[in-house]
C-alpha cells in the first residue's frame, strides 16, 4: 500500500471511508473525513492487527493501513531528516547558488558533502535557490555543470506569485531535465529535484 491508502478511518466519534496519505511530518486524511495531522500531535501511538491508532486532539484515531501499519508506525516515529529526504550523501560534490539558510550549510557540512557556494563542473548535487520565474533560465547552465546521474534541486518559497511550481517545472523541461521529486524542504520553501533523462547521459 506504500505512503497512500483508501480505507476506513476512525476519528473519535466520526468514521467513514477516506484516503490516509503519510507524509513527511503529518498524516492527511481527504474524503468523508478530513484531518490534518502532524507527527508531533500525535501521543499513544501504536500498530495493532493492521491498524495505526494514536491520540490526536483527545481523540481516538485509527487508520485501516493493513500490511503496511508498523511501517507507518516507524516513520511517523522516526521521521527521515531533510538531508535524508534530499538524499545527500558523504563527500558528494555540492553546489549551492542563492540564499540558501545558513543552518541548512552547517548540515551539509556535519554530513561530510564537499560543499561551494559556487558553480562547479561535475557536481553530484547542485542546491539552487529561485525567488523568482526568469532566475529559471539559468537551469541549462547548471545541467552542464552535472555529472550524468546527479541531481538539482530547486528551492522555490511556497505561495509567492513570482515563482509557481508550474514555472519551475517548465523551465527544468525546457533545460532538458526531468522533474523526479518533491520535497518539503522547510516551512518557507518547496524543494523540487530534476536528473538528466536516463537515455541522455553520456
Amino acid at each position: 500500500m506504500g505512503n497512500e491508502v483508501l480505507t476506513r478511518v476512525s476519528l473519535g466519534d466520526e468514521s467513514g471511508e477516506a484516503k490516509a496519505l503519510l507524509e513527511t511530518e503529518e498524516v492527511i486524511v481527504r474524503g468523508a473525513l478530513k484531518a490534518r495531522i502532524p507527527f508531533r500531535d500525535m501521543t499513544e501511538l501504536r500498530a495493532e492487527d493492521g491498524v495505526l491508532a494514536f491520540r490526536w486532539s483527545d481523540r481516538e484515531v485509527r487508520i485501516h493501513v493493513g500490511n503496511d501499519a508498523a511501517k507507518w508506525a516507524e516513520k511517523i516515529r522516526n521521521p527521515k531528516s531533510v538531508l535524508d529526504k534530499l538524499g545527500v550523501k558523504v563527500a558528494q560534490k555540492v553546489s549551492i547558488l542563492g540564499d540558501v539558510d545558513g543552518a541548512f550549510l552547517d548540515e551539509l557540512q556535519a554530513r561530510g558533502a564537499d560543499i561551494s557556494r559556487r558553480l562547479r563542473r561535475d557536481c553530484d548535487v547542485i542546491f539552487f535557490a529561485a525567488n523568482r520565474k526568469e532566475e529559471l533560465a539559468r537551469l541549462d547552465e547548471l545541467r552542464r555543470s552535472l555529472q550524468p546521474a546527479g541531481a538539482i534541486w530547486v528551492l522555490r518559497p511556497k505561495g509567492h506569485a513570482a515563482i509557481s511550481e508550474a514555472d519551475v517545472m517548465a523551465a527544468g523541461k525546457a533545460a532538458g531535465l526531468v522533474d523526479v521529486k518533491v520535497v518539503r524542504f522547510s516551512a518557507t520553501h518547496t524543494a523540487e529535484k530534476f536528473v538528466i533523462p536516463t537515455a541522455k547521459r553520456p
